[in-house]
């Protein structure tokens, strides 16, 4: 099976301290942790964080939180950054996570289906996503880019909210 491709890359700059404390960019690369379920749409996985507060080791020789094999939710009490590339027609499954997501648009316009009403995301726009059941829908005709950063929230006690896993890979 292929590894998805997002075009153009994103470039992924991580920073951090090396032993004397200096401050220095450690990882500058293109973003490669991609998946996709082969409609088109790819989730590149940025960073992720275990807990809150989040672990900032010093020392140059850091793991590499984007790569993990992550599920659409954080770790438990962590955090997921991703950022998705919608197709024009693509529309994502019905869902809630148990999280607060901050969603940004970088290119494009997406609109997320609600319930019972739906909201139109142009570039530029941010939203705060509070744990509501949404699916994401791209009618326009061309590519919508989104930038998503998941953090664990409390569970609302209701519905079927997609649970997180985490591995490191």
């Amino acid at each position: 099976m292929n590894k998805p491709t997002v075009n153009p890359p994103i470039r992924r700059v991580v920073t951090g301290h090396d032993a004397n404390q200096v401050a220095k960019v450690l990882m500058d690369s293109p973003a490669t942790n991609s998946k996709g379920p082969g409609t088109g749409l790819v989730s590149t996985l940025i960073w992720s964080t275990d807990c809150t507060p989040a672990k900032v080791p010093l020392g140059e020789a850091i793991e590499d939180e984007g790569a993990r094999v992550l599920g659409s939710a954080p770790p438990p009490n962590g955090s997921r950054f991703a950022v998705i590339e919608f197709p024009p027609g693509v529309i994502s499954a019905m869902h809630r996570t148990e999280t607060i997501d901050y969603v940004i648009v970088i290119e494009g316009e997406i609109d997320m289906d609600m319930d019972d009403s739906t909201v139109k995301l142009r570039y530029g726009d941010v939203m705060v996503q509070r744990g509501t059941n949404h699916a994401w829908v791209n009618r326009s005709d061309k590519k919508a880019r989104v930038a998503f950063v998941l953090i664990d929230a409390e569970p609302l006690g209701i519905g079927h909210p997609v649970l997180g896993k985490s591995s490191a890979g």
